[in-house]
Protein backbone atom coordinates (compact mmCIF):
# COMPACT_ATOMS: atom_id res chain seq x y z
CA UNK A 1 0.00 0.00 0.00
CA UNK A 2 1.34 3.20 -1.00
CA UNK A 3 2.34 5.99 1.85
CA UNK A 4 -0.14 8.08 1.33
CA UNK A 5 -2.75 5.46 0.93
CA UNK A 6 -1.01 4.13 4.35
CA UNK A 7 -1.31 7.11 6.05
CA UNK A 8 -5.28 8.11 5.18
CA UNK A 9 -6.13 4.44 6.15
CA UNK A 10 -4.34 4.85 9.75
CA UNK A 11 -5.96 8.49 10.06
CA UNK A 12 -10.25 7.00 9.18
CA UNK A 13 -9.03 4.11 11.47
CA UNK A 14 -7.88 6.37 14.39
CA UNK A 15 -10.92 8.16 13.88
CA UNK A 16 -13.43 5.61 14.73
CA UNK A 17 -11.51 4.22 17.22
CA UNK A 18 -11.98 8.14 18.98
CA UNK A 19 -15.31 7.74 18.16
CA UNK A 20 -15.88 4.26 19.65
CA UNK A 21 -14.48 5.18 22.97
CA UNK A 22 -16.33 8.00 23.34
CA UNK A 23 -19.86 6.66 22.47
CA UNK A 24 -18.26 3.87 25.55
CA UNK A 25 -17.82 6.66 28.10
CA UNK A 26 -21.31 8.54 27.32
CA UNK A 27 -22.89 5.14 27.17
CA UNK A 28 -21.37 4.93 30.82
CA UNK A 29 -22.67 8.66 31.75
CA UNK A 30 -25.85 8.15 34.13
CA UNK A 31 -29.04 9.79 32.17
CA UNK A 32 -29.36 13.88 33.24
CA UNK A 33 -25.53 13.96 34.35
CA UNK A 34 -23.73 16.43 32.40
CA UNK A 35 -20.76 15.76 30.58
CA UNK A 36 -17.88 16.56 27.99
CA UNK A 37 -17.16 14.34 24.56
CA UNK A 38 -14.65 14.49 21.62
CA UNK A 39 -17.03 12.58 19.84
CA UNK A 40 -17.23 15.52 17.13
CA UNK A 41 -13.22 15.48 17.35
CA UNK A 42 -14.17 19.82 16.63
CA UNK A 43 -10.92 20.59 18.79
CA UNK A 44 -12.92 21.76 21.52
CA UNK A 45 -15.06 19.29 23.59
CA UNK A 46 -18.78 19.04 23.40
CA UNK A 47 -20.66 19.65 26.91
CA UNK A 48 -23.89 17.43 26.86
CA UNK A 49 -26.90 16.99 29.25
CA UNK A 50 -27.52 13.53 29.12
CA UNK A 51 -26.35 10.87 27.59
CA UNK A 52 -29.43 9.32 26.15
CA UNK A 53 -30.82 12.48 24.55
CA UNK A 54 -27.37 13.21 23.32
CA UNK A 55 -26.59 9.56 21.96
CA UNK A 56 -30.19 9.47 19.63
CA UNK A 57 -29.49 13.18 18.72
CA UNK A 58 -26.06 12.23 17.03
CA UNK A 59 -26.92 9.23 15.61
CA UNK A 60 -29.86 11.19 13.99
CA UNK A 61 -27.77 13.85 12.33
CA UNK A 62 -24.14 12.43 12.38
CA UNK A 63 -24.50 8.87 11.46
CA UNK A 64 -28.24 8.90 9.66
CA UNK A 65 -28.01 13.00 8.63
CA UNK A 66 -31.86 13.33 8.70
CA UNK A 67 -31.48 17.01 7.99
CA UNK A 68 -28.86 16.85 4.89
CA UNK A 69 -29.88 19.08 2.44
CA UNK A 70 -29.04 20.68 -1.23
CA UNK A 71 -28.46 24.42 -2.20
CA UNK A 72 -26.55 26.04 -4.05
CA UNK A 73 -25.98 28.94 -2.28
CA UNK A 74 -22.54 30.18 -0.39
CA UNK A 75 -24.74 31.30 2.70
CA UNK A 76 -27.80 29.19 3.29
CA UNK A 77 -30.38 30.99 5.55
CA UNK A 78 -31.33 28.31 8.47
CA UNK A 79 -33.94 28.47 11.00
CA UNK A 80 -33.32 26.14 13.77
CA UNK A 81 -36.21 26.21 16.65
CA UNK A 82 -35.26 23.74 19.38
CA UNK A 83 -31.77 23.65 19.12
CA UNK A 84 -31.30 22.12 22.59
CA UNK A 85 -27.23 21.96 23.20
CA UNK A 86 -26.29 22.95 19.36
CA UNK A 87 -25.39 19.82 17.99
CA UNK A 88 -28.00 20.57 15.21
CA UNK A 89 -26.37 23.95 14.31
CA UNK A 90 -22.55 22.38 14.16
CA UNK A 91 -23.94 19.94 12.08
CA UNK A 92 -25.03 22.42 9.55
CA UNK A 93 -22.10 24.50 10.38
CA UNK A 94 -20.64 20.93 9.05
CA UNK A 95 -22.34 20.66 5.62
CA UNK A 96 -22.57 24.96 4.95
CA UNK A 97 -19.36 26.33 6.65
CA UNK A 98 -20.76 30.11 5.63
CA UNK A 99 -24.73 29.31 6.84
CA UNK A 100 -26.65 31.83 8.83
CA UNK A 101 -28.91 30.30 11.01
CA UNK A 102 -31.14 31.60 13.84
CA UNK A 103 -31.81 28.79 16.36
CA UNK A 104 -34.00 29.26 19.37
CA UNK A 105 -33.96 27.14 22.57
CA UNK A 106 -36.45 27.96 25.49
CA UNK A 107 -35.16 25.86 28.31
CA UNK A 108 -33.02 28.45 30.29
CA UNK A 109 -30.73 25.66 31.81
CA UNK A 110 -29.93 24.26 28.31
CA UNK A 111 -29.69 27.45 26.74
CA UNK A 112 -26.62 28.02 28.75
CA UNK A 113 -25.19 24.94 27.46
CA UNK A 114 -25.85 25.98 23.97
CA UNK A 115 -24.46 29.13 24.30
CA UNK A 116 -20.89 27.39 26.11
CA UNK A 117 -20.78 25.42 23.06
CA UNK A 118 -21.52 27.44 20.11
CA UNK A 119 -19.37 30.25 21.51
CA UNK A 120 -16.46 27.33 22.46
CA UNK A 121 -16.18 26.85 18.38
CA UNK A 122 -16.03 30.45 17.64
CA UNK A 123 -18.87 29.82 14.70
CA UNK A 124 -19.70 32.75 12.58
CA UNK A 125 -23.50 34.21 11.87
CA UNK A 126 -25.67 32.53 14.66
CA UNK A 127 -27.76 33.66 16.29
CA UNK A 128 -29.30 32.41 20.41
CA UNK A 129 -32.05 33.34 21.16
CA UNK A 130 -33.59 32.08 24.69
CA UNK A 131 -37.14 32.01 24.17
CA UNK A 132 -40.24 29.89 22.50
CA UNK A 133 -42.00 29.98 19.64
CA UNK A 134 -45.71 30.28 20.03
CA UNK A 135 -48.43 31.64 18.57
CA UNK A 136 -48.03 34.98 20.27
CA UNK A 137 -45.85 37.15 22.25
CA UNK A 138 -46.48 36.25 26.15
CA UNK A 139 -45.39 34.87 28.41
CA UNK A 140 -45.83 30.99 29.52
CA UNK A 141 -44.99 28.54 31.62
CA UNK A 142 -42.63 25.78 30.35
CA UNK A 143 -41.71 22.83 31.66
CA UNK A 144 -37.88 21.09 31.81
CA UNK A 145 -37.57 17.46 31.85
CA UNK A 146 -33.24 18.43 32.11
CA UNK A 147 -32.79 16.85 28.61
CA UNK A 148 -34.00 17.40 25.34
CA UNK A 149 -37.71 17.24 26.21
CA UNK A 150 -38.50 20.52 27.26
CA UNK A 151 -41.64 22.31 26.51
CA UNK A 152 -44.94 24.51 27.36
CA UNK A 153 -46.52 23.22 30.49
CA UNK A 154 -49.99 21.77 30.50
CA UNK A 155 -52.25 22.01 33.53
CA UNK A 156 -50.61 18.22 34.94
CA UNK A 157 -47.24 19.32 34.89
CA UNK A 158 -46.63 20.43 39.03
CA UNK A 159 -42.22 20.38 38.88
CA UNK A 160 -39.62 21.61 37.41
CA UNK A 161 -41.68 24.28 36.17
CA UNK A 162 -40.29 27.68 34.98
CA UNK A 163 -41.37 30.98 32.67
CA UNK A 164 -40.70 31.81 29.31
CA UNK A 165 -40.83 34.62 26.55
CA UNK A 166 -42.27 33.30 23.52
CA UNK A 167 -42.02 34.91 20.17
CA UNK A 168 -43.45 34.05 16.87
CA UNK A 169 -41.66 32.31 13.77
CA UNK A 170 -43.62 34.74 11.32
CA UNK A 171 -41.31 37.45 12.33
CA UNK A 172 -37.89 35.68 10.65
CA UNK A 173 -40.02 34.50 7.65
CA UNK A 174 -41.05 37.65 6.44
CA UNK A 175 -39.60 38.95 3.19
CA UNK A 176 -36.52 36.43 3.19
CA UNK A 177 -35.95 32.62 1.71
CA UNK A 178 -35.18 30.25 4.37
CA UNK A 179 -33.05 27.19 2.59
CA UNK A 180 -33.80 24.86 5.65
CA UNK A 181 -36.41 25.28 8.91
CA UNK A 182 -36.34 23.07 11.42
CA UNK A 183 -39.42 22.89 14.10
CA UNK A 184 -38.36 20.18 16.77
CA UNK A 185 -40.62 22.06 19.95
CA UNK A 186 -41.92 19.27 21.86
CA UNK A 187 -45.97 19.46 21.13
CA UNK A 188 -46.00 23.69 20.13
CA UNK A 189 -45.54 22.72 16.07
CA UNK A 190 -49.03 22.89 15.13
CA UNK A 191 -49.94 26.02 16.78
CA UNK A 192 -46.38 27.82 15.66
CA UNK A 193 -46.71 26.61 12.21
CA UNK A 194 -50.53 27.81 11.99
CA UNK A 195 -49.68 31.30 13.11
CA UNK A 196 -46.42 31.23 10.01
CA UNK A 197 -48.15 29.92 7.68
CA UNK A 198 -48.31 32.31 5.26
CA UNK A 199 -44.35 32.72 5.51
CA UNK A 200 -43.55 28.91 4.63
CA UNK A 201 -44.01 30.02 1.07
CA UNK A 202 -40.47 31.63 1.61
CA UNK A 203 -39.28 28.19 3.06
CA UNK A 204 -37.23 25.47 0.68
CA UNK A 205 -36.88 22.48 2.78
CA UNK A 206 -38.71 22.19 5.90
CA UNK A 207 -38.43 19.22 8.83
CA UNK A 208 -40.95 19.02 11.32
CA UNK A 209 -40.71 16.46 14.77
CA UNK A 210 -44.45 15.83 15.32
CA UNK A 211 -45.56 14.99 18.91
CA UNK A 212 -48.64 13.58 19.65
CA UNK A 213 -49.36 13.33 23.99
CA UNK A 214 -51.87 11.23 25.31
CA UNK A 215 -55.38 12.57 26.27
CA UNK A 216 -54.57 15.49 24.57
CA UNK A 217 -56.05 16.40 21.08
CA UNK A 218 -54.01 15.31 17.25
CA UNK A 219 -53.35 18.00 14.72
CA UNK A 220 -51.57 15.97 12.80
CA UNK A 221 -53.94 16.22 9.47
CA UNK A 222 -54.27 19.95 9.99
CA UNK A 223 -50.96 20.04 10.35
CA UNK A 224 -50.31 18.08 6.74
CA UNK A 225 -52.80 20.38 5.33
CA UNK A 226 -50.72 23.51 6.28
CA UNK A 227 -47.76 21.83 4.71
CA UNK A 228 -49.58 21.25 1.57
CA UNK A 229 -50.77 24.62 1.20
CA UNK A 230 -47.75 25.99 1.28
CA UNK A 231 -46.63 23.80 -1.49
CA UNK A 232 -44.37 20.86 0.24
CA UNK A 233 -44.31 17.37 -0.83
CA UNK A 234 -44.27 15.47 2.19
CA UNK A 235 -41.82 12.84 3.59
CA UNK A 236 -42.33 11.14 6.40
CA UNK A 237 -40.49 8.44 9.34
CA UNK A 238 -42.24 6.98 12.63
CA UNK A 239 -39.34 7.64 15.37
CA UNK A 240 -38.70 6.55 18.47
CA UNK A 241 -42.17 5.33 19.64
CA UNK A 242 -43.42 2.46 17.89
CA UNK A 243 -46.78 0.09 18.11
CA UNK A 244 -46.19 -3.15 16.64
CA UNK A 245 -50.19 -4.00 17.24
CA UNK A 246 -51.95 -0.69 17.80
CA UNK A 247 -55.37 -2.06 18.13
CA UNK A 248 -54.59 -4.06 20.98
CA UNK A 249 -51.84 -1.63 22.82
CA UNK A 250 -50.29 1.66 22.16
CA UNK A 251 -46.49 2.14 23.43
CA UNK A 252 -46.19 5.05 25.06
CA UNK A 253 -42.76 7.08 26.16
CA UNK A 254 -42.70 10.30 27.76
CA UNK A 255 -46.37 11.08 28.15
CA UNK A 256 -46.41 10.59 23.86
CA UNK A 257 -48.00 7.95 21.76
CA UNK A 258 -46.74 8.89 18.64
CA UNK A 259 -43.56 10.63 16.81
CA UNK A 260 -43.34 11.40 13.50
CA UNK A 261 -40.44 13.01 11.52
CA UNK A 262 -41.88 15.05 8.92
CA UNK A 263 -39.63 16.77 5.86
CA UNK A 264 -40.89 19.39 3.52
CA UNK A 265 -39.31 19.94 0.38
CA UNK A 266 -40.33 21.72 -3.11
CA UNK A 267 -40.17 20.39 -7.29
Amino acid sequence: MPPLVLDIFHAIKSAGNVKKRELKKITATPRYQQGFTNILQLGSPVKFIDSASFEFIYDELFVKEIYKFKTQLPQPYIIDAGANIGLSIIYFKKIYPNAAIVAFEADKSVFKILDSNISALNYQNVELINKALWSEETVLKFYSDGADGGRIATSNDTENITEIATTKLSFYLENKQVDFLKVDIEGAEYRVLLEAKEGLKNVRNIFVEYHSFVGQEQFLPELFLILKEAGFIINMQQVNIFSPQPFVEKIRNNGMDLQINIFGTRK
